[in-house]
């Protein structure tokens, strides 16, 4: 009987194993599959060898997908396996690409830029006056309450539901959908905003 024979696409380097563990993540990004459609995605964790997202349309096992990820620009790979939500994939690179990849996951982890907006560095607050106007992608212009605010990000209180990643402006605030929240959305800010200007930037005060 023939055994499973193990590919060593993801970690082809025996270090790799101590030196590209696998790391909890929360990056947006866009991928195309091998018929050129493109869907919006999330990836959950990755390593330079090999990163999984949340996804809406997962492919087929061993199809070329690309992907352009938050911070880490175009990364390319087959399809590993699907799960519900989404699928993992490989990432092709050379040594050199993979100990880049390494370096920038290490930096973002560090700055703690992973995971918003439930990163807590920054102080939520409730905005004195809730009412908020949240402009979609397709210019809809609607009328929400803003739960709470941080500098990176808001969570707002709607009966929409965007798709995750789409471009979404609340009060005079740019930013993009990370999460679906059982009462309406989470938003990362497309920048950092200044505290004292926070509640007039995105409820009006």
């Amino acid at each position: 009987m023939a055994l499973p024979q193990k590919k060593s696409v993801i970690l082809p380097l025996s270090e790799e194993r101590r030196r590209f563990q696998r790391v909890r993540v929360n990056l947006l990004g866009r991928y195309m599959l091998a018929d050129r459609r493109e869907f919006p995605c999330q990836v959950a964790n990755m390593s330079p060898g090999g990163m999984a997202l949340v996804a809406p349309v997962a492919g087929q096992a061993g199809e070329r997908v690309i992907a352009y990820v938050d911070h880490l620009g175009r990364l390319e790979g087959v399809i590993a396996r699907q799960f519900e939500n989404g699928f993992a994939m490989t990432i092709a690179a050379t040594m050199r690409k993979r100990d880049k990849l390494a370096a920038q996951l290490t930096w973002l982890a560090n700055r703690h830029i992973l995971g918003l907006p439930e990163d807590r560095r920054h102080g939520r607050i409730t905005p004195r006056n809730p009412a908020g106007r949240l402009i979609l992608a397709n210019g809809v212009n609607i009328a929400v309450r803003v739960i709470d605010i941080s500098e990176s990000g808001a969570a707002v209180s709607t009966d929409q539901r965007p798709e995750i990643g789409s471009p979404v402006t609340i009060g005079k605030t740019p930013g993009r959908v990370v999460r679906h929240l059982e009462e309406g959305i989470a938003i990362e800010f497309t920048r950092m905003q200044h505290s004292d200007f926070l509640e007039d930037n995105v409820t009006g005060g």
